[in-house]
């Protein structure tokens, strides 16, 4: 009598080997993901490798250094800060500095905590995250520049330039410290925050 054996079992899929370029993608990804909560310093290299499935040692094949790694990821996060606050290109100049404002206060209030680790990093003189820093600034600066009607390649001590820059320092500030605000007790609304920094810029020129 032959026996009901049923249906055979459904064999697991076999596992895409990644190229290196897309296990880099993937490793930078989930330091992303963990920046949210925690300060680039605190990332486990062990807890990435694990999130990857994969070895410890075999995530310094894609990147020699711990620091090389941590590297990418603040890059990777200031590339995501300026790819969320391109504004609309079809937009007038004003309505595009406008949006670009109202998205980085969006931003800096989703990852506040992040966000600060990245800013008392650079303040702090942590050399990669201030060479980070530096490039991420002098891009927002370039934008604000060029929708300004200024030429956004002049000299790095050129008046203007040097305004913005500082003025962006100012627009920081006051996002990160709004936003720490609990809800019910913010002064102002984030539209009228964006309202007061176009002023003061509008004063600095």
């Amino acid at each position: 009598m032959s026996g009901n054996t049923g249906p055979e079992p459904t064999a697991a899929p076999a596992r895409r080997r990644l190229s290196a370029d897309d296990r880099r993608k993937q490793l930078v990804g989930i330091g992303l993901m963990m920046l949210r909560t925690q300060p680039i310093h605190e990332l486990s290299i062990d807890a990435v490798a694990a999130e990857a499935g994969i070895s410890r040692g075999l995530l310094f094949h894609y990147f020699p250094t711990k620091r090389d790694f941590y590297i990418a990821v603040m890059r990777a996060a200031g590339r995501r800060l300026l790819r969320v606050t391109k504004p609309d290109a079809s937009l007038p100049p004003a309505d595009q500095l406008r949006q670009m404002l109202l998205a980085f206060v969006a931003f800096v209030g989703r990852r506040r905590d992040s966000y600060i680790s990245f800013v008392r990093g650079a303040a702090g003189g942590d050399v990669f995250v201030v060479e980070v820093y530096a490039e991420t600034r002098a891009a927002l600066t370039a934008r604000v520049l060029t929708l300004l009607d200024q030429d956004a390649e002049d000299q790095p001590s050129s008046p203007v330039r040097l305004t913005v820059h500082a003025w962006l320092a100012y627009v920081e500030d006051l996002a990160i410290e709004w936003s720490g605000l609990p809800e019910a007790e913010r002064p102002y609304t984030a539209d009228q925050l964006v309202d007061r920094t176009l002023s003061a810029l509008k004063a600095l020129s």
